[in-house]
């Protein structure tokens, strides 16, 4: 009886995490932008700026939002295996030694969205449950 109840209490926590840690995010690029799919790997190289372009050439715009954002939150560690801290922490030094700044960072969803419509070359992502009318979801694989 106690190997059971520990069996189930190990597949309760086990299906309890992959639930709390499930993508609460959507991946968003302009619609005129011809990509339907991104790897986890190549987005966590535009948003550390180390693949600047798009597979067209034409230049790549990552935007953020803002760092209390728990969407963001959720994004830099699933997609940049790092914490927001972290992350301000690699921009700073960065900044500093004259490698690069950070992408340009926008307040809410709706200010992604906005600025993602009115750059082609921009990435940004939101909240799972925004309504993303006028810019195309990436499928992440």
């Amino acid at each position: 009886m106690k190997n059971i109840i520990t069996t189930l209490l190990g597949v309760f926590l086990i299906a309890f995490a992959t639930e709390a840690t499930a993508q609460s995010y959507k991946v968003i690029v302009n619609s005129a932008n011809s990509t339907e799919s991104i790897s986890k790997k190549n987005l966590s190289e535009i948003f550390l700026k180390n693949k600047t372009k798009w597979d067209d050439g034409s230049s790549i715009s990552p935007v953020d939002l803002k760092s209390s954002s728990a969407t963001r939150k959720a994004f830099s560690n699933d997609v940049l295996g790092r914490d927001v801290g972290a992350i301000r922490s690699y921009w700073q030094q960065a900044a500093f030694s004259g490698k690069g700044t950070a992408p340009v960072e926008r307040s809410s969803d709706a200010e992604v969205i906005t600025f993602v419509k009115n750059n082609p070359g921009a990435v940004g992502y939101i909240s799972e449950s925004t309504d993303a009318s006028g810019v195309k979801v990436l499928t992440i694989n």
